[in-house]
């Protein structure tokens, strides 16, 4: 049993314990046996754990951990690990420390010379990655996009050129302009959105940018969305708009502007990266 292994005075262990992300037989049976055998769970939402851990016919302690207690109960937790006790980090679904505050805990845990033990298990990005159709071998998880429209469109810009299939996190009322503000950054591309996975009414769409914002525009987005989008094709990410670039930018700085706020300009407009236009600049003008 793996809470066996700490001697005494010794400080206990954290878990990092995969919870399904909708179908409760999902659990696997070393996670359950850790949450019957910890000492606490710390839970982003007790009540969805309770959930959980009746379906196990277990009862535990638990603490509250989430976005806007994390310090402080952070702090507590940690104090209690200290003292020899053990504590199972679980998230309302999936994996804890992907897109919550659990990774400030693993963090404060490795700071304080704590164990930290991971149990792997259902993820809902590599679940939807994994059904979309979409190449896999190399992606990049961006989690949920901002709230403030400019800083997701600013992300979404210095995102344009990403050859690597992209996974994104969104809630359903949020869904909408995401997607139209995609459309509007990347142009049209594939995309595959998946909701409601493992549960009774599945399901997943794989299309284009603006055939799913028509598809959401006659039926209302229900539950906690995934994207996976395609990444830039060879096409977007061509010479042919690394010139444009580059030629915008010589003319800015001919037109009397530095060559660092010519190039962020130039980048701005096009998206090619910064780097890749203000080397293809200074061999003509010094800084």
């Amino acid at each position: 049993m793996e809470t066996g292994t700490k001697s005494e005075n010794s400080p206990g262990i954290l878990y990092l314990v995969a919870t399904p992300i909708g179908n409760l037989g999902d659990i696997s049976a070393r996670a359950a046996e850790i949450l019957r055998t910890v000492d606490f769970i710390a839970a982003e939402d007790t009540r969805v754990t309770i959930k959980l851990l009746g379906s196990l016919c277990l009862k535990k302690q638990l603490v509250s951990y989430y976005e806007h207690n994390s310090r402080e109960s952070g702090a507590k937790i940690i104090s209690r690990i200290l003292t020899g006790e053990n504590c199972a980090l679980v998230t309302d679904a999936g994996t804890p420390g992907i897109s919550d505050p659990g990774e400030d805990l693993v963090r404060l845990c490795i700071e304080s010379g704590i164990a930290t033990i991971t149990l792997p298990g259902p993820c809902a990005a590599v679940a939807a990655l994994a059904m979309s159709g979409l190449p896999a071998g190399r992606f990049t998880f961006e989690g949920f996009l901002s709230t403030a429209r400019k800083s997701r469109y600013d992300r979404l810009r210095e995102l344009k050129t990403e050859k690597r299939t992209m996974v994104f996190y969104e809630a359903p009322h949020k869904l909408m302009r995401t997607l139209n503000d995609m459309l509007e950054v990347f142009g049209e591309r594939r995309v595959s959105i998946s909701r409601e996975m493992t549960k009774i009414y599945e399901e997943t769409l794989r299309l284009k940018l603006s055939d799913a914002i028509r598809h959401f525009e006659s039926i209302p987005p229900r539950g906690e969305f995934v994207l996976v989008v395609e990444g830039a094709s060879i096409t977007d990410n061509s010479g042919l708009l690394h010139d444009d670039a580059v030629s915008a930018a010589r003319s800015y700085i001919d037109n009397g502007m530095s060559v660092k706020d010519a190039v962020k300009k130039a980048a701005e407009e096009t998206g090619v990266p910064k780097n890749a236009i203000y080397a293809a600049v200074i061999d003509k003008h010094e800084i």
